[in-house]
């Protein structure tokens, strides 16, 4: 279980050979002999296995699925520190991104270290230990979300939540060989998370591949009225980015010495050059609106947080940080009304870079640091990590960091994909795209990841996803009504394990019947998503049949589609071919018993 993904997981419970209890049973010693740093709050088998033991629906989403997350976040009855001890207090709720995982079937295994009030990009500026790169000890980790990050590398876990305000979810993937999902600003829930800047705050998602980082966006990302920098999502989202996009890339970019970080973006470069179009771009906008998150008054909302504490015990944070904060009390409204002028100028600067292109494409780093090197510099080295990520939650972008491949001293770095608010989805699709064409592997664990499937969306303005169960499936007589439609086939999936399937009576070619049925028990049905242009929808409607029609289904993910479905009356003279484990299975049978 040791690197495994959502997937794997999912495999194991449904096939009977493992189930939440045994899994914890398991999981339990090798977290507790993991290394120490990693957490600052590990949960003991007790509570590991009644978690498992309350579990008593299978089909939820992430039924026993263990996960870790970073301690700026609130587990009801657990000390949330936020990498201070005398900060610590012991929250009566779970943040709502904790609640909604946990309702999801996910089992929470842990709390991560972090640099301390989530202010750094290193992982070293903890009383609770500088949590080790999991390819070389000496070197940094990334932070602030480091515990996150190697968790899910070393395989431990199979996603994490951190939390990425300056590029807190993004440098830790970078430097782990992991994916870092930054969702657009407000649309995960912040409540329960200790601020760092809460206008500008994001929970992030860390994951082995893309597609099990935007199964748990999707989970999280709901809307929470009891916070109110929550945004509602917008009803249409961009979903795919085109078939070759033009990804802008900067004109200069600093490396600050670093020549195993620049040789190395030049190979993704000409990797990436095979599935997009890359045009250069002048990024000096984003430069300057990076510059305000440290060197401007966002600085003074981090202070907030720490003010009664600076106050009264100002030796309880870590000197680096109180450097950083402390200059914040001098800061002025006036300052801040100018800093939110130049930010709105640099925002629709922005804005029009980000019309020339479908995405930007960006190190996700400049180079990665020593321990010791951090130690003997803190702020510079510190800052210079921040060059590509610091701007995005100002301009209100989102952000996915991803694996590139590795260095010639073994070290692994990443690039980011950066857009517009909104579209995550979008940048999961390309990502999803990339891991196709250039596969990585598990963090750190040294495991082949299962390979991809064919990215799948949500629906835009232009197109719906149609799940198709029988003549219309690839290689079967109708399937032609698809492609002349130009539908493109997404994924092959399941239904969720409350359906039926029949052949029906009297039908050229011979159709199936799919029946939801819960209340007699069902299971789940192989079933193909084709994604259609939204013109063409209505002329292959107009093909069906009865007694067929097109209505709501839900796959084994919980996601819901359009799909095929039979009127019930249908069934009287039909047969039952459910334990035949679908469409093709059943003609295959005829075949095999037709006369030669």
């Amino acid at each position: 279980m040791i690197g495994w993904t959502l997937q794997q997981w999912q495999a194991a419970y449904r096939s009977g050979d493992l189930t939440p209890v045994q899994a914890m049973k398991q999981l339990v010693t090798r977290l507790h002999d993991s290394e120490r740093a990693l957490w600052i709050h590990l949960l003991d088998e007790s509570s590991l296995l009644a978690q498992a033991n309350a579990l008593t629906d299978p089909d939820l989403p992430l039924y026993g699925v263990p996960f870790a997350v970073k301690d700026n976040i609130d587990v009801a009855g657990i000390a949330t520190t936020a990498a201070c001890p005398a900060f610590a207090y012991t929250p009566q709720e779970d943040a709502t991104v904790v609640r909604l995982l946990r309702e999801a079937g996910a089992i929470l295994v842990g709390k991560t270290n972090l640099d301390q009030f989530a202010t750094g990009l290193v992982g070293t500026r903890s009383p609770y230990g500088e949590v080790p790169n999991p390819f070389n000890p000496d070197y940094l980790s990334g932070g602030s979300s480091s515990g996150s990050a190697v968790s899910v590398s070393l395989g431990l876990v199979p996603f994490s939540l951190g939390t990425d305000t300056a590029g807190s979810g993004r440098i830790p993937a970078a430097f782990t060989n992991t994916v870092g999902l930054k969702p657009t600003r407000g649309a995960a829930s912040t409540k329960g998370v200790v601020p760092a800047c809460r206008t500008l705050d994001c929970v992030s998602v860390f994951a082995l591949n893309v597609e099990d980082a935007q199964t748990v966006y999707r989970i999280i990302g709901q809307f929470d009225s009891d916070d109110a920098y929550c945004r509602q999502a917008p009803s249409r989202q961009s979903t795919r980015l085109p078939s070759r996009p033009r990804l802008g890339i900067p004109k200069d970019l600093p490396w600050f010495g670093d020549t195993r970080a620049k040789a190395l973006w030049e190979q993704q470069l000409e990797s990436l050059s095979r599935i997009a179009e890359l045009v250069t771009v002048d990024t000096m906008v984003l430069q300057d609106a990076a510059a305000l998150l440290y060197q401007g008054p966002w600085v003074a909302e981090r202070f907030t947080v720490t003010e009664a504490l600076l106050h009264k015990q100002p030796d309880a944070v870590l000197p680096v940080i109180r450097n950083i904060l402390e200059p914040a009390a001098q800061l002025t409204a006036v300052d801040s009304f100018r800093a939110q002028y130049r930010l709105a100028e640099l925002k629709r600067q922005s804005d029009t870079l980000l019309t020339e292109v479908d995405a930007l494409l960006l190190p996700t780093a400049p180079g990665i640091y020593t321990r010791d090197a951090v130690r003997n510099d803190p702020i510079t080295l510190n800052s210079q990590l921040g060059t590509w990520t610091n701007f995005v939650n100002l301009l209100d972008l989102c952000a996915l960091a991803l694996p590139g491949g590795f260095r010639d001293d073994g070290l692994p770095g990443g690039f980011t994909l950066i857009a517009p608010a909104w579209h995550d989805h979008a940048l999961a699709d390309f990502g999803q795209r990339w891991q196709q064409h250039q596969p990585w592997q598990a963090g750190a664990t040294g495991l082949d990841l299962p390979a991809p499937q064919t990215p799948t969306t949500i629906d835009d303005d232009n197109t719906i996803t149609v799940a198709v169960v029988g003549a219309h499936l690839t290689g079967m007589p109708l399937n032609s009504q698809l492609t002349e439609r130009d539908a493109v086939l997404l994924e092959a999936t399941h239904t969720a394990p409350c359906y039926r399937l029949y052949a029906l009576a009297n039908t050229v070619p011979a159709k199936p019947g799919l029946i939801r049925n819960e209340k007699d028990g069902g299971t789940s049905i192989p079933i193909e998503l084709w994604q259609m242009p939204i013109e063409h929808f209505g002329s292959f409607v107009g093909l069906i049949p009865a007694p067929l029609g097109i209505g709501s289904l839900e796959t084994v993910e919980g996601r819901w589609v359009k799909g095929f479905i039979c009127e019930p009356w249908a069934i009287d003279d039909a047969t039952d071919i459910t334990e035949l484990g679908g469409w093709q299975h059943y003609i295959d049978s005829l075949n095999q018993t037709a006369p030669r």
